[in-house]
């Protein structure tokens, strides 16, 4: 008889290329498959509009089967957490697994939605990669509305912390809320936080041309533009900088947030709109330095940026803020972190930076850092806490 073969399903927030973005768990899922006794992994998503058909090869070769929303609206967007709305829409995937002849299978799942999946099969694993404090409203503002998605969201996550074997958490603070709400129960629960692909950002000479006329020193955000940012501190910023020059590069998340919108009324900020992930190093390399401008909230202090390593791993240094997670990483002309919404304080941490930005043992010293967390070091460290890296 020959050797098991291993079935990943990946449970995720969103269809594959949605938003071009690529997230912790695409770099996963893409890492699972590319295992040598991995037989197929299953790519578990909802989605807005009904498939043609219940599976698709995507381009990497990651099967996607994607679960059509109850009903489009976002505020509707609670069904993923309720049984009852999903189950059903389940039954091709319980079908393609029973059909898989004893083979190893094993859930992932890498936010909590659709947690029946769990009690649906005999996993042989089921493992929850918690990279976010799902239940926490992004923009940091309490309503009814954000009191209910918290409830809903809450409690599929504890189905889902209850059902999972091994715990993976991307920060600390994420680690110890896993911990306290396991109430004592004896359950593996580890810290792996977020990494880069070094060599796709560190070996890339590619330049956007976005800047126009414009000359001086850029202040560059790469990635998903949404509440949890601090619009109005970049406003202020941008006005009492008007040499600077502030990209913003990514889709935008706000949901017509008013600030986001004013702040782009400043002559000396630019946005790009979304930017495929192979053209990210290339608006890179535009950046003098990297911003992670964040709102002080609950939500961000969970947060560990995937952008923090990316920047450095280009030789850029970094400018955070309210991300707690991310102290540890501060060194002089590397990273520097600060709390709070004072503009006057950012700026000044970026005029620090900035007359180091192209110091060479600088530049090197970032490279440094971005080098030991390379992607693939941190996913075999989390199969061996998993024990299924002996035939990787």
């Amino acid at each position: 008889m020959g050797e098991k073969k291993a079935i990943h399903v990946v449970v995720a927030t969103g269809e594959w290329g949605q938003d071009q973005l690529r997230y912790r768990r695409h770099r996963l899922a893409e890492f699972l498959a590319e295992q040598k006794n991995t037989r197929e992994v299953i790519w578990v998503c909802p989605a807005e509009e009904a498939p043609s058909e219940a599976f698709t090869r995507l381009h990497n070769g990651i099967i996607q089967f994607a679960v059509k929303d109850f009903l489009k609206k976002k505020m509707f967007r609670f069904a993923r957490y309720r049984d009852v709305f999903y189950q059903k829409k389940l039954t091709p995937l319980l079908e393609r697994l029973k059909a898989a002849e004893g083979e190893n299978v094993y859930l992932w799942y890498t936010f909590p939605g659709f947690p029946l999946l769990a009690a649906l099969y005999d996993w042989d694993r089921v493992i929850y990669d918690c990279s976010d404090l799902w239940a926490a409203p992004i923009s940091g503002k309490q309503n009814l509305a954000s009191a209910f998605r918290q409830k809903v969201i809450f409690e599929a996550e504890s189905r889902i912390i209850k059902a999972a074997n091994t715990i993976f958490c991307t920060s600390e603070y994420l680690c110890q809320n896993v911990k306290n709400r396991l109430n004592g129960e004896d359950k593996p629960v580890f810290t792996v936080e977020n990494g880069v692909e070094y060599d796709f950002f560190a070996a890339n000479d590619k330049r956007a041309d976005v800047l126009g006329e414009r000359q001086g020193t850029v202040l560059g955000f790469i990635g998903g533009i949404k509440p949890k940012l601090d619009f109005k501190l970049i406003k202020k910023a941008a006005r009492a900088k008007q040499d600077w020059t502030f990209l913003f590069v990514g889709p935008d998340g706000t949901n017509g947030d008013p600030d986001f919108k004013d702040m782009l009324e400043e002559d000396n900020v630019i946005w790009t709109g979304p930017a495929a992930p192979a053209d990210v190093p290339a608006y890179m390399n535009v950046v003098d330095i990297g911003i992670m401008p964040y709102k002080p909230s609950p939500y961000n202090n969970a947060v560990f940026p995937l952008k923090l390593f990316e920047f450095l791993a280009a030789g850029k240094p970094v400018a955070g803020m309210n991300l707690p997670s991310t102290a540890k990483v501060e060194k002089e002309n590397v990273y520097r972190h600060m709390t709070g919404s004072d503009s006057g304080a950012f700026i000044a941490l970026c005029e620090e930076l900035e007359r180091s930005h192209d110091d060479p043992s600088s530049v090197e010293n970032r490279k440094k850092t971005a080098r030991e967390k390379d992607w693939r070091q941190l996913f075999f460290i989390m199969l061996g806490k998993l024990n299924l890296n002996k035939d990787a």
